[in-house]
């Protein structure tokens, strides 16, 4: 009996699994407050939480297997030690330029390169995919990695910011507010 555990135990291919994820999508869908308007007054429906990057490296690859985790994020020199912590942690960081609006705020949209590297650059080197972003705008991969049955899990910050557009995958759908006892950073 045991030789042929051994035997079916190697067999037994492991699916290769990563995460894309959007950085700016991940940090303001966990972290902002959101008020809805009621009559003349806003109410609070979502309390905001920091994200322990850690913690979540480690959930990603305790929960969802994930072997490689691409974080997609603009880049802002004087976030340097912020970049080498998330080396540290095990995301791979790719890049985007951020240009600067008129009110200071820095902006890296990085749709289409999580889609590029996702259906492209690595889409032969994994099994399965996790998207992580609340975002609609990813509507396209997510329906094309399902119809190619690469969809692992799409990940939203919080159930209050989802796009209308992912409302149809309900099947593959996790959101990372119910996980904050998990991933919540820590005061020390």
């Amino acid at each position: 009996m045991g030789v042929y555990k051994k035997m079916k135990k190697e067999y037994i291919k492991k699916e290769i699994v990563y995460a894309f994820i959007d950085g700016q999508n991940l940090n303001l869908g966990t972290s902002k407050d959101i008020y809805r308007r009621r009559d003349s007054r806003f109410k609070l429906i979502y309390k905001g939480w920091k994200l322990d990057y850690k913690r979540f490296r480690i959930f990603l690859r305790h929960k969802f297997y994930v072997k490689k985790a691409f974080l997609f994020i603009g880049y802002i020199k004087k976030n340097e030690p912020l970049y080498r912590d998330l080396k540290r942690y095990g995301y791979i960081l790719i890049f985007k330029p951020t240009v600067c609006d008129l009110r200071g705020h820095f902006k890296g949209n990085i749709d289409a390169d999580l889609v590029l590297h996702c259906c492209r650059i690595e889409y032969d080197n994994f099994d399965k995919a996790v998207i992580v972003s609340g975002d609609g705008d990813f509507y396209c991969l997510h329906k094309f990695l399902l119809k190619e049955d690469k969809l692992k899990s799409i990940l939203i910050p919080n159930s209050k910011s989802e796009s209308s557009l992912l409302k149809e995958f309900v099947g593959v759908k996790k959101y990372l507010e119910y996980e904050k006892h998990k991933l919540e950073l820590r005061k020390k």
